[in-house]
């Protein structure tokens, strides 16, 4: 077997190379390239020192040499956080820049009467695919095509009066060439995010939307990550830009979002509400026996009191009862113990801010009266309910 190589055929080091190692003081400072402008530092070291940010002009230490085993000593939460600061500022840096071009590409998608195509390669196309998602969901139609298979077929998918948003960091990416002239052949408009302002991509959109110069927060400044977070991101703020332009609401939400925790806290409370005969009413003068069967009877453990009109004159629950308790409690009625100012829910109001009703209290309740405009009963609301249709 070869001196230094092992029964499982990796490489081992000779004692005598060991020996010769230099041995790293617990003070030395670990220093993560290309992910300027962080600090970071090892686990338990007393100081910090700044990160390199061009790691070509400096070699790499040994952790990050080609076939290295990765640096045993560093801390996987500061690498985390330095990545995540990095990320930071990179974000920062795209807020700083943004500009009138940003509104023009805003009120482009605006305008679109058909879909806005999404579009990337790579990292990018991942990116890509998000962002259509997104402007889906939020009343704007799209959908992500990808760029090669655009070049066999797939260019017939976009037609004129949709727009085109196209993804490159570089801006030089070979497969969207054909994306590109297939929008100026036939007057799509076409919007890029790139970083590069001189590129092919930015010199023949119509909208470029450029990413600022930030260090990718890999430690050789490879990886796509500081930018593809800003290119995530601002498909974000387009999307939210369009949804406050197109009056997208709560209501329109829960139309393309049925499913799902989500869905539920959307739906209306009419349409979870028990109704009719399943109600538990009575008249102010309802002595407490009767009252007692009722509130049994009907199984939500309360019951509403009305007024001769029929509106709502207040309720009495489980806890009503409790804190009314005496030997005269049966000689009562209704009308003596109840809570004249409950609260209520509308028939009208999304489920989710009924259960927020519940819920955020010091006592919360399980159950909601639902008025109508004059105030009159019309429903009731019980947790379980909201529990049975996904919403809590």
């Amino acid at each position: 077997m070869p001196p230094g190589v092992s029964a499982d055929g990796t490489s081992q080091a000779s004692p005598a190379q060991t020996a010769a190692a230099p041995q790293q003081h617990s003070d030395t400072p670990v220093r993560l390239t290309n992910t300027a402008p962080l600090l970071i530092q090892k686990a338990g070291l007393k100081g910090l020192t700044a990160l390199d940010t061009h790691p070509a002009d400096v070699p790499p230490p040994p952790s990050e040499r080609a076939g290295a085993a990765p640096h045993a000593a560093l801390d996987d939460l500061e690498v985390a956080r330095a990545v995540l600061e990095a990320e930071r500022h990179g974000l920062a840096a795209l807020a700083a820049t943004l500009n009138g071009a940003f509104s023009t590409a805003v009120a482009t998608l605006a305008a679109v009467t058909g879909r806005v195509v999404v579009s990337g390669m790579g990292k990018s196309g991942h990116v890509a695919r998000k962002i259509a998602a997104t402007f889906a969901s939020t009343g704007t139609p799209a959908l992500f095509v990808h760029p090669a298979e655009a070049s066999h077929g797939d260019l017939g998918m976009i037609c004129p009066g949709d727009a085109i948003l196209a993804l490159s960091n570089s801006g030089e990416t070979a497969e969207l060439a054909d994306l590109i002239a297939h929008a100026s052949r036939f007057a799509i408009p076409l919007i890029a995010i790139t970083g590069r302002e001189n590129s092919a991509l930015a010199q023949a959109a119509d909208v470029a939307l450029l990413l600022p110069a930030a260090p990718e927060a890999c430690p050789m400044g490879l990886a796509p990550t500081t930018s593809t977070t800003m290119q995530l991101a601002l498909g974000d703020a387009l999307a939210v830009a369009l949804l406050h332009r197109h009056g997208f609401s709560p209501s329109d939400f829960h139309t393309i979002h049925p499913g799902g925790k989500l869905g539920a806290r959307l739906k209306r409370v009419a349409t979870l509400m028990h109704t009719g005969e399943a109600l538990p009413v009575a008249a102010p003068d309802l002595p407490m026996p009767q009252a007692l069967l009722l509130m049994t009877g009907k199984g939500f453990g309360c019951v509403c009191v009305t007024a001769p009109d029929g509106t709502l004159a207040g309720i009495v629950t489980d806890g009503d009862l409790r804190r009314a308790m005496g030997p005269d409690l049966l000689r009562r009625r209704v009308g003596d113990i109840m809570n004249p100012a409950p609260l209520t829910a509308r028939p009208d109001m999304l489920a989710g801010e009924a259960l927020r009703i519940m819920t955020d209290r010091a006592r919360p309740i399980t159950a909601l009266f639902v008025l109508d405009e004059a105030r009159r009963p019309v429903g009731l609301l019980h947790i379980h309910d909201l529990l049975r249709a996904g919403v809590a």
